[in-house]
Order: structure tokens, then sequence, then C-alpha cells
């Protein structure tokens, strides 16, 4: 299946997580019936009770026989380490600006390391249909916010659309019929190029890790994407620090990838994938796992 990395950049507030929430529901990921908490990516006790994205998420929806792994990343300056991780692994980034507030400080923050590693935003103009929007002025912001960080000809030759998360449409003109999200969906598909790292496949596995996370019954994770290689559940690894020191070697114990909003078990891991591994005691943010 061809794949797609993507991470959604925003201020706070900017409405992030609704965008992410109606991507879930417009691509199946939710059934019918399913009962969907607002604001599904924001799991994390502490980020519902303060209303922020702290810890960044993976989820992944797939579309016309794409998946598209979609990372949400934290919207407070205070995170910006994790913020330059995640960038990392992805291959493009959607950058949401509120239409009638435009570019904030810590969008300035986050562009400008999405710049620096040579990526091409989709920027999304959101909230368009509130009272107060300007979203032609926003755009001009924007633009002019790329020039001062020192974008490329090409990253200031953006693609944008106008949208409304709470509304779930996405359309290239402000008179568009609005009515759902296909155009952000198509245009992620024309505008991000599939992983580099699916070339290197038949190498040996390769994964430098990205987030920690902990589970009751599987203890530490690891996520991130594969550089390299493919691996199984099974396969022994070792995690080698940014030194190059021998952190520890480990089974895997099970591999999970996002499929809508979860992660579920998969058989195997491959190159240009994100996915989180279950099995070692030691291994941590930025080591990398290796055959």
């Amino acid at each position: 299946m061809d794949i797609r990395n993507i991470a959604i950049i925003a201020h706070v507030d900017h409405g992030k997580t609704t965008l992410v929430d109606q991507l879930l529901k417009q691509s199946g990921s939710f059934r019918e019936n399913q009962a969907v908490a607002e604001r599904a990516m924001d799991s994390n006790d502490i980020e519902r009770e303060r209303g922020i994205t702290i810890l960044a998420k993976a989820t992944s929806v797939e579309w016309k026989g794409t998946r598209i792994n979609i990372v949400d990343t934290p919207g407070h300056a205070d995170f910006g380490g994790e913020v330059e991780r995640i960038l990392s692994m992805v291959d493009g980034v959607c950058l949401l600006v509120d239409a009638a507030e435009g570019p904030m400080p810590q969008t300035k923050f986050v562009t400008s390391k999405a710049l620096a590693l040579g990526l091409r935003p989709i920027v999304v103009l959101n909230k368009v249909d509130k009272p107060a929007a300007e979203p032609d002025n926003a755009l001009n912001d924007v633009f002019d916010l790329f020039a001062n960080l020192g974008a490329s000809d090409e990253q200031l030759d953006f693609p944008h659309l106008y949208a409304s998360g709470i509304g779930g449409w996405a359309d290239e003109t402000l008179d568009g019929p609005r009515k759902d999200m296909t155009a952000l969906f198509d245009m992620i598909l024309r505008h991000v190029e599939p992983p580099k790292q699916i070339s290197r496949v038949d190498e040996p596995f390769q994964m430098l890790a990205t987030t920690l996370g902990a589970d009751a019954f599987l203890g530490r994770q690891l996520t991130g994407r594969v550089e390299a290689g493919r691996a199984r559940a099974g396969d022994t690894l070792k995690a080698l620090s940014r030194d190059g020191e021998r952190v520890e070697q480990f089974r895997i114990s099970k591999i999970m990838a996002f499929r809508g909003l979860t992660p579920q078990p998969i058989d195997e891991a491959v190159a240009g994938d994100i996915i989180t591994l279950a099995g070692m005691s030691k291994a941590t943010v930025a080591d990398t796992l290796c055959a």
C-alpha cells in the first residue's frame, strides 16, 4: 500500500484536533454507530483537562488506496524538542492557521523548524466561516512569514485550502461547495512525497525512536518511522544511543501501527511506515533500533 507521512502543525486553539477528528470520521475510521469523543486525539488526561495537545499522537486514515499517517504535534513552545523529533519522521506538513487570527508566535516557531528541514507545507486557513475571518489577509501574512524565515522559492509556492474544522469541509476556493474534506485528502496525496525509505526495504532493519510510551501489559514502547528494512514480532534488535553505545539487546514482543485512532497489532513493519515497538526495557527517545 502507498504511504504518506504528514504532521499537522498549528498554534494552540487554531482547530487542529477538530480537523483531525473530521479526517478520521470522513475516511471511515470511525464506524457509523461508534461514539466519537470530541477532540479524539487529545487522549492524555492532562491534555483533556487543559484543552491542549502535549504528547504527539499518530493516527492513520486510508484514502483512495493510500495510507495517510497523520502525526499531531504540540502547539506550545514548551514542547519544542518534541516538535523537531516529530518533523524528522514525516515528508510533509499541514500548517493550520486561524483565518481570523493569522499566524501566531508558535506558528512561526514550528514553521521555521519545518522549513529548515526542507518540508513543503500545505497551508489550511481554518475557521473561514467565522464572522471575524479575514482569509486573504491571513494568507498574505503566511507568505510574509515564510519569506522572513528564508523559505525557498519552492516552499513559497505553497498550495492552500480554505476550511472549517467544525463544519467538516475544506475547499480550494472560498466559494467552493463546503461539503467535505475531499480537497484536503486529495491535496495530501498530490503534494506530499511517498517516504523515500520505501526504497530501502531490503536493507537491515533500522528505526529512530521518536516518542516513548508505556502500556500496562506491554511495558515500554517506542514509536518512530522505519528508516530501512522490515521486522516481525520475535525478531532481535539492538538499541544504540546517539554516540553509538549499545544500550541493550531485546526481542520484539509486539509491533503496532495506528489504523484509525487506536494502535493495532501488525505482522510486519516495513520501511517508510510509522510504527510502535514493544519489548525493550531501557531504550529511549533518540536511540536507534537496528538489526
